[in-house]
This record gives structure tokens, C-alpha cells and sequence, in this order.
């Protein structure tokens, strides 16, 4: 019996896995297998496979709707800005995790606090401090604006990074002379580089699908990024699905390659700052 209903639990579990991720990837693969059938295959039988496979599509947006641009805008936005913070992210993360000092659990409270604040609720401060550095419809406008995205959650999982990195390796850091940037670059950020991955990852995620302030703060097609193109095009392409769910897949995939490339890193993370999947 009890053989009979531990196997029923693993069946209901797998069961409900299983369900879970078809939902969660039907969506992305149908566009992506979308993109490849004309628009009569799409309304005919449209969960059949294309009846050819062909880049045409893809090749068409590249070559005459700046799509190559704007690819490079939303880069350029979303990889500048993340390395640049999550190296000053890292460092903060690092104080509060190895010293202390007056207030420390304030300045943590805080970082976290700003989970709580609306994105939009900023965006008076942000627009004013723009137009002030003459930034406004400039892609390095909205990737100073990205520079604070993020903020919480990452310092978030850098502190319990740092945190899991043994106490005796800075003290034997020290004894040997290393210094605060010796320390912090050599030993404690290598062995951070699960929860710095996971970090980075999702800041440029976020970053790279972050449709309001791109919006807000551009307005000529040069700088536009992936998000705020493809708006246009969904209205543009409504009559051509092939089209539409192409620029669709151009912007899902990079992120999809982006996790499947780190994902053992991201796992990691996970599981070193107890955080259960």
C-alpha cells in the first residue's frame, strides 16, 4: 500500500511538472514554428510544422525594417548597463555581506524596500534628470536609466553569494597584505560566479524586454530597442502573421539562448543561496 501511493505521489508530481512546462513553453515554440509557415498554413492548421523551413522572413525584417538596429539599440542598452551595475551591485553586496558597521541592516532594508516601489512612480525624477543631461532620445539615456534596474533583487542574491564564501579565505587574505580590491577581486567574486550569473542574467532580461522607459525616452526610429519596434510592427504586420511572429521570435530568442547557456550557473546559485526551484 505504501509502495502503491509513493509511486501515485510521484506520478501526480511528474504529472504536474510536466503540465507546468508545457504551458510555459508551448507558447515561444509556437511562435517560433509560426515564423517559419506562410499565413495560410498559420490559419489552416496552426499547430501543424511548417511545410518548409526557410530565413527569408528573418532576412526581409534585417534588411529592410532596421531590425539589425534595433537588435544592436536593445544590446547595447541592456548588456552596457548590466555589466556596469552589477560590478558596483557586487561591491555593495560585498560590504554588507563581510563588514560590519553602523546601520548595515538599514542599508539592506532599504535595497530591498525598493521592491515595493512602482517602476512607473519614478518616472518623473528619471525624465527630469534625462532631459537635464541632454540624454533624451539618446539609447545612452535609457541605459542610465537601466543602471538602477534590478537593484534589489541582485544585491539580494550577491549578499547571500558573498555569504556563502568562507570567512577563513578573507582572513588569510588579509594575513597575506591583500587589500579590499585584491580580496573582494580575486577570491570572493570568482567563487561568487553562480549568484553573479543568475543576477546578471535577470537584469538583462529585464532590461532587454523593458518596454515603458524605452518608450518614454526615445523618440526617432534610430533608437528605438527590439520592444519598442516590435509594437509597431504588430500594428503594421497584423494582415502578415509570418512577419509579425517572426520579430516576435527575434526578440524571445536571445533571452531563451542566454539561460541555456548559464543554466548550470543559475542552478547553482540556487542552490547555494537557498533558493529552491
Amino acid at each position: 500500500m505504501q509502495t502503491l501511493k509513493k509511486i501515485l505521489v510521484k506520478v501526480m508530481m511528474y504529472g504536474v511538472m510536466l503540465f507546468v512546462i508545457i504551458i510555459s513553453l508551448f507558447p515561444v515554440l509556437w511562435v517560433i514554428n509560426a515564423s517559419f509557415k506562410t499565413n495560410g498554413e498559420i490559419l489552416s492548421n496552426p499547430f501543424s510544422l511548417p511545410s518548409s523551413f526557410s530565413f527569408e522572413t528573418y532576412r526581409y525584417l534585417f534588411e529592410n525594417y532596421s531590425f539589425g538596429r534595433y537588435f544592436s539599440n536593445s544590446l547595447l542598452a541592456a548588456g552596457v548597463s548590466t555589466i556596469v551595475s552589477l560590478l558596483f551591485y557586487a561591491m555593495g553586496a560585498y560590504v554588507l555581506a563581510k563588514f560590519k558597521f553602523p546601520g548595515r541592516n538599514l542599508f539592506f532594508t532599504l535595497f530591498t524596500i525598493t521592491l515595493l516601489v512602482p517602476a512607473h512612480s519614478r518616472t518623473q525624477p528619471i525624465f527630469s534628470l534625462v532631459m537635464h543631461l541632454k540624454l533624451y532620445d539618446n539609447i545612452w539615456g535609457v541605459t542610465l536609466v537601466y543602471l538602477s534596474a534590478g537593484m534589489a533583487m541582485s544585491i539580494f542574491l550577491l549578499k547571500a553569494g558573498f555569504m556563502a564564501v568562507p570567512k577563513a579565505l578573507d582572513e588569510a587574505a588579509s594575513i597575506e597584505g591583500a587589500g579590499f580590491f585584491r580580496t573582494f577581486w580575486t577570491i570572493n567574486l570568482p567563487l561568487t560566479k553562480g549568484a553573479l550569473t543568475t543576477a546578471g542574467i535577470l537584469m538583462f532580461l529585464n532590461n532587454w524586454n523593458e518596454y515603458y522607459y524605452a518608450s518614454l525616452l526615445t523618440s526617432t526610429d534610430k533608437n528605438r530597442t527590439l520592444p519598442i519596434a516590435l509594437s509597431f510592427f504588430t500594428n503594421e504586420f497584423s494582415y502578415n502573421y509570418t512577419r509579425m511572429f517572426a520579430a516576435l521570435a527575434i526578440v524571445i530568442i536571445p533571452g531563451i539562448l542566454l539561460y541555456a547557456v548559464a543554466q548550470e550557473q543559475v542552478q547553482a546559485s540556487m542552490a547555494a543561496t537557498g533558493i529552491k526551484e
